[in-house]
């Protein structure tokens, strides 16, 4: 429900507005538990794809909403090609020597095209979705391989599948309780029962509740973490929220106007919501990392734009992903709750 569209960050401690977000944030908090409960149903079939570890496919297709994460992790190591697919269907080249991968959280037309061109082509493929659902009746064959979920949680399915293909020696391995852990410890962190002032999550909810967000992460992981917390912040919020890289973001807080830090507000008005930037950090120490962020740092200081960091746990690099998206996620329920939706 809205109100007038403005941000109240007195609902972020008001037991009511809370209360009212309760299914959300519980919803988040549970993120960790649906990452062990999906790894533990697939993981007897996962265990099985170790003996055909020595197949290996001239290529990898994988398809599905949560593959841009498989591509982001895989593209730098993975020893075949390896194509994130946005559908319908497959690319014309892929044939009975391609491995296909379908993701089915969400389940929606694209996998299901996906899944069933891979039938029609005699493709192997594995299926991350519930074994009993329409997506696995669809890619029934002698050369599907379903790996089991008991959720339609993208981020757990993509665990899932990262396990599968670590099986077949076309991944690194990824700790599925780290990644769970990860999530856990951000739930903890970002809990309404902390409050305004040692609530990470909602200190940013209020830092951007009448802003325009800019999002930027370094690494490939953390810049794929910033799209994903545009979107969650566009769809709660109806406003504008981008994430891009680090010449196009210093290109847009140099055109914006400089901020007077002694100007009142309301007699002094902009002319419009300020940008407010977020700077994701998933612990990659790289030169060009560095260099970018000084160059966005320099331009906010320049401009007088506010700016937070957001620190990603210590771990693997899928496990730190997770908690940068999970912070991510709470802030835009926050963000929410402030705007009195």
């Amino acid at each position: 429900m809205f109100h007038d569209g403005s941000f109240d960050d007195g609902l972020l401690d008001d037991e009511r507005a809370l209360t009212r977000a309760d299914p959300v944030l519980r919803d988040l908090a549970e993120s960790g538990a649906r990452v062990r409960m999906d790894t533990h149903t697939a993981g007897e079939v996962v265990a099985t794809l170790g003996n055909d570890a020595d197949q290996r496919p001239r290529a990898v297709v994988a398809a599905g909403q949560p593959a841009r994460l498989l591509r982001a992790v895989l593209e730098p190591v993975c020893p075949v090609p390896f194509l994130a697919w946005p559908g319908p269907g497959l690319p014309g080249w892929a044939g009975s020597l391609d491995l296909v991968v379908v993701l089915g959280a969400p389940d929606g037309p694209a996998a299901h095209s996906a899944a069933a061109e891979a039938v029609r082509r005699g493709c192997p493929l594995l299926l991350v979705a519930p074994a009993t659902s329409a997506l696995a009746e669809v890619a029934a064959s002698r050369w599907t391989t379903v790996l089991p979920t008991a959720t339609a949680d993208p981020l757990a399915t993509s665990v899932v599948a990262l396990q599968a293909l670590a099986a077949l020696g076309l991944a690194p391995p990824v700790d599925s309780e780290e990644v769970a852990r990860a999530l856990d410890s951000v739930a903890v962190g970002c809990s309404p029962f902390h409050d305004l002032g040692s609530n990470h999550a909602k200190q940013l909810a209020s830092g951007l509740g009448d802003t325009v967000p800019l999002v930027w992460g370094g690494s490939v992981l953390a810049a794929r973490a910033a799209r994903r917390w545009a979107e969650a912040l566009r769809r709660v919020s109806a406003r504008p929220a981008l994430a891009a890289e680090a010449e196009d973001l210093v290109a847009v807080l140099q055109a914006s106007p400089q901020r007077d830090v002694f100007a009142d507000p309301f007699e002094d008005p902009v002319g419009g919501p300020s940008p407010f930037l977020v700077l994701l950090d998933d612990r990659v120490e790289a030169p060009t990392v560095r260099v970018d962020r000084s160059h966005l740092l320099g331009a906010a200081e320049t401009q007088g734009v506010r700016h937070d960091d957001v620190v990603s746990v210590e771990g693997g690099e899928v496990a730190r992903y997770a908690s940068l998206v999970a912070t991510g996620s709470y802030a835009a329920a926050y963000l929410a709750i402030g705007l009195g939706r």
